[in-house]
């Protein structure tokens, strides 16, 4: 019988702010793409079970009379796995190793692309096994492999080269695979290091396990000293904080959607999508969750990566989402090879959505602009300046086209209200920066602009004979992304039509425990809209009710705190990327929101 793919919710998330890998319950490290976070994998048995692994835990794992515990080591990304066996308990401590004195802001910026994983008896006699079987090129390539003087194991193929050790123990190379089976003893430390080089280039790092480990938990927790938070929910909010560290490159300061590609929206669907790339609008939602956190240097970076990834632009729409230096072209292709998560194909590679129109990406650009002006000085340098008057002129000029939306639908063009929204946030910004933008800002026009956006969403969004704004002018279809135009103060949720809006949306495209549709045929609760609907009902005056929501909705993620995009309805299973940016997003600013009612 075919093994069964572990589910969604087993894995914990590791990274280096580089990249990231995803460990299972059963100790297997399933998706490693150690170049970077939109690179090539080395493992990726999550797609298809024969696409590379490097599994460690006890002989047997998942059989009678094993448990697991697990939990973060605090304010860090390094995760402890605790196996409970008939003969004894023993730890396996996974991290991907931080550069050896790297603290604060220096996390990531130049990352040894080294796996960790350190094995601690602590009682009994535990039999472990070790099974390591790479795939390079997302199981396209089976390399070879060489023992070492040392005891390790080189793996070469194509452009790869991986380096395992594994502390006094002599690892045998197999035709494939290192597969290999020792005992540990209470109080016993074994040490391994799995390290990845490029074939012409420099060759792997070598690095002491039990001194990495040490160095890379020092460096997380003293990137977190310098973030705090003082609202409600504080280790709920710290954690997705750290998460959000996680998924950002930090080479370049971009943000990646979540750490994974093509995990269905439904188990067998086609829905499955590659999110590792960096969309314009999480970044601004993510300076918006993390905006107490800011700083000169990183705001700087920040934009910085927008101003250079942007570039000189002028009819063609702004894209949507870029790689994680700036790549535009990101053309998608399916890996017809990888049978997919539980039978979900296609798999794939690259997002088409860099193509479409999106016409609340401005706005979203915008957005965190304002709320950074401060640090951004009162007169903007030249290319930020020449962004922000770009977008805006661009906006003035386009904003009556129909677009593919928030969601990015792959059929025809509508005109969505919240890009419409999103429009008037982009026109409104712009006046109120108006005095740092130099002899191109026209404020007057801008706002005439501005002003017809809004007459327009408010005479063709809103839908008089269901009493809601639609997703759509014209549509008679709800969307929980109306949810939106009380967070970006469009409309206040006190308004009569934002109440009736609100109660609709959550009457119809919401369910007992919390979760949110996004329409009325969406097969899955969106975490994100879910959060949005905590924020709303803050802003109505429901504050208990927008507490108890928030409390039952967070009760979704795992058991280490990650949430993926969505859940299924029936079995409450996580489905979608995962760790979704947007979902630990909505988690933040809807605590914000709770603490702060009258934020932002």
């Amino acid at each position: 019988m075919e093994e069964q793919q572990p589910a969604i919710s087993d894995y914990g998330f590791l990274s280096d702010s580089r990249s990231g890998a995803l460990v299972g319950k059963d100790g297997s490290i399933d998706w490693w793409c150690p170049h970077r976070f939109d690179g090539s994998s080395v493992f990726a048995r999550l797609l298809d079970p024969g696409a590379g692994h490097f599994r460690l835990a006890p002989v047997g794992v998942g059989g009678r009379g094993h448990r697991v515990e697990r939990a973060y080591l605090p304010d860090t990304l390094v995760l402890r796995t605790v196996h409970h066996t008939p003969h004894g308990s023993v730890a396996v401590t996974d991290a991907l190793a931080a550069e050896v004195g790297a603290r604060a802001h220096e996390l990531g910026k130049n990352s040894p692309a080294v796996l960790i994983r350190v094995v601690e008896g602590l009682s009994g006699r535990v039999r472990m096994a070790l099974d390591f079987a790479p795939r390079p090129e997302y199981g396209l390539l089976t390399p070879y492999l060489h023992e070492q003087p040392d005891g390790g194991v080189l793996a070469g193929a194509g452009p790869v080269v991986l380096v395992l050790r594994a502390g006094g123990l002599h690892l045998r190379a197999g035709t494939d695979r290192v597969s290999h089976e020792f005992e540990v003893s209470a109080g016993q430390v074994i040490g391994m290091d799995l390290a990845f080089g490029e074939a012409y280039g420099d060759p792997p790092a070598r690095m002491d396990p039990l001194t990495t480990l040490a160095e890379t938990t020092q460096a997380w927790q003293a990137f977190r000293e310098t973030h705090g938070y003082s609202g409600r929910y504080p280790e709920l909010v710290k954690h997705s904080s750290t998460v959000l560290t996680g998924l950002t490159y930090a080479r370049s300061g971009a943000v990646a959607a979540a750490l994974t590609s093509s995990l269905p929206e439904q188990i067998g669907g086609d829905r499955n999508y590659d999110y590792r790339y960096s969309w314009l609008r999480d970044f601004s939602l993510t300076m918006r969750a993390l905006w107490v956190a800011a700083c000169p240097d990183e705001a700087s970076r920040l934009f910085a990566w927008v101003t250079r990834s942007i570039g000189r632009f002028g009819d063609e729409p702004v894209p949507v989402l870029f790689g994680l230096e700036g790549e535009r072209d990101l053309s998608e292709h399916h890996c017809n090879h990888l049978r997919g998560y539980r039978g979900s194909r296609p798999v794939r590679v690259g997002n088409d959505a860099w193509r479409q129109r999106q016409l609340d990406v401005p706005g979203e650009v915008m957005s965190a602009v304002w709320r950074l002006r401060d640090y951004l000085g009162a007169r903007f340098e030249d290319e930020l300046r020449e962004m922000v008057l770009g977008l805006t002129e661009q906006v003035a000029a386009t904003w009556h086209l129909p677009d593919r939306g928030i969601w990015e639908t792959r059929d025809e063009e509508r005109h969505y209200v919240s890009s419409k929204v999103s429009c008037w946030l982009t026109m409104d910004r712009a006046v109120g920066l108006a005095d740092r933008l130099g002899d191109g800002a026209d404020p007057r026009r801008w706002a005439q602009v501005r002003d017809e956006i809004r007459e327009t969403v408010l005479r063709e969004g809103w839908n008089d004979r269901i009493g809601a704004f639609t997703g759509a002018f014209g549509s008679a279809e709800l969307d929980a992304s109306v949810l939106a135009l009380p967070v970006t103060h469009f409309l206040p949720a006190t308004d009569p039509r934002m109440r009736s809006t609100i109660a609709m949306v959550e009457r119809e495209l919401g369910t007992e425990d919390g979760l949110l549709r996004r329409w009325t045929t969406d097969p899955a609760g969106f975490l994100l809209c879910s959060f949005w609907l905590v924020e709303c009902l803050v802003m109505m005056g429901e504050q208990q009710r927008a507490e108890a929501l928030f409390e039952r909705v967070v009760g979704h993620s795992n058991d280490v705190g990650l949430f993926s995009e969505q859940i299924d309805l029936t079995t409450g299973a996580q489905l979608g990327n995962t760790p979704q940016a947007l979902s630990h997003i909505g988690l933040i600013n809807a605590a914000w929101r709770i603490t702060e009612p009258e934020s932002y």
